[in-house]
């Protein structure tokens, strides 16, 4: 059965105002908690990003659900054993509840201290290298390695969780589900598309669970609720490797000129009728998924939480 999330979207908001809608996430029935890793917001009108760890211990402290980053990128603006360290960190305040999700991640948060931004395969090799680096520190054992990318020396971990922390996947298309199959504990992948799900499961990821992703814009006015989403959140209609590879927030900004209303409003359920919200979350059980998480754009969080709760969960389970 599918099980059911909220997505805390760091870009938007202020660290007290996310440990806030987590706890109102846990009052309207939501299983779980995915947040986002940013250095940077996607454009200047989201206009937040705070640091994830320091959040994340927040929310250890304020609800009892699982929690999962979607997704940190361990690859150049953090090096994998520090990442390592602050996973560890994160599943022991959680009691185990907490999955680290990693993703080959954007030049937009990754390219900030002036290094290379790799190009796709590079970083998938880098990703394999920094995943051998942290699952080898999960055990706190001293660890030492000289790679093609990474050097560790000496390092251990010395506050680790009693079972080592699941580690998920970001992947998009069939063939990068084939490469979260024999890297992941699990499948990160944002469109409900069965074939992706099928390639991850044949491709060595069998019973592994696999996880989606979906941004709504609730609201009574419809219309008011698709301007909202364009405005904040127009950069997830932009096409091909762009998210990859655009620099800055400005650069977000002039690439969403791009997208029409008309585009959001037939990627995002917008507005306050419930079948919209329901199909589109409808759409990942059919797809096969494990869990699917939602995110709420703009400032009417507790509209969202009642909506939710009364109208479209109980749906879902039913």
């Amino acid at each position: 059965m599918t099980g059911f999330g909220y997505f805390l979207a760091c870009e938007e908001h202020r660290p007290a105002e996310l440990v806030e809608q987590a706890r109102m996430a846990e009052q309207a029935g939501f299983e779980s908690l995915w947040i986002s890793d940013h250095y940077h917001p996607w454009n200047e009108s989201q206009g937040q990003s705070p640091f994830v760890w320091s959040v994340i211990g927040a929310l250890s402290q304020a609800v009892s659900l699982p929690v999962a980053t979607a997704v940190t990128c361990p690859l150049v603006r953090t090096h994998p054993a520090v990442i390592a360290q602050a996973a560890a960190t994160s599943a022991v305040q959680l009691d185990g509840r907490f999955r680290l999700g990693v993703g080959t991640g954007e030049a937009l948060n990754e390219h900030i201290l002036g290094t290379v931004w790799p190009e796709a395969p590079v970083r998938l090799e880098m990703l394999e290298e920094a995943l051998q680096i942290i699952r080898q520190l999960f055990t706190g054992e001293q660890t030492s390695h000289h790679g093609k990318h990474y050097t560790v020396e000496n390092a251990r971990l010395y506050t680790v969780p009693d079972e080592p922390v699941p580690i998920d996947v970001s992947a998009f298309g069939p063939q990068a589900a084939e490469v979260a199959a024999r890297l992941g504990d699990g499948l990160i992948t944002m469109a409900p598309d069965e074939a992706v799900v099928k390639r991850f499961r044949r491709g060595g990821g069998g019973t592994k669970p696999v996880y989606g992703g979906l941004k709504v814009c609730w609201g009574t006015d419809e219309r008011e609720a698709v301007r909202t989403a364009h405005r904040l959140w127009g950069n997830e209609q932009l096409p091909g490797e762009l998210a990859q590879v655009l620099p800055t927030p400005t650069h977000f900004e002039q690439a969403s000129q791009l997208v029409t209303e008309e585009q959001v409003a037939g990627a995002v359920p917008c507005g306050d009728a419930p079948d919209a919200h329901v199909e589109a979350l409808a759409a990942f059980t059919e797809a096969g998924f494990d869990g699917v998480y939602v995110s709420q754009i703009g400032k009417d969080q507790q509209g969202f939480f009642d909506f939710y709760r009364t109208r479209v969960l109980p749906r879902l389970r039913d």
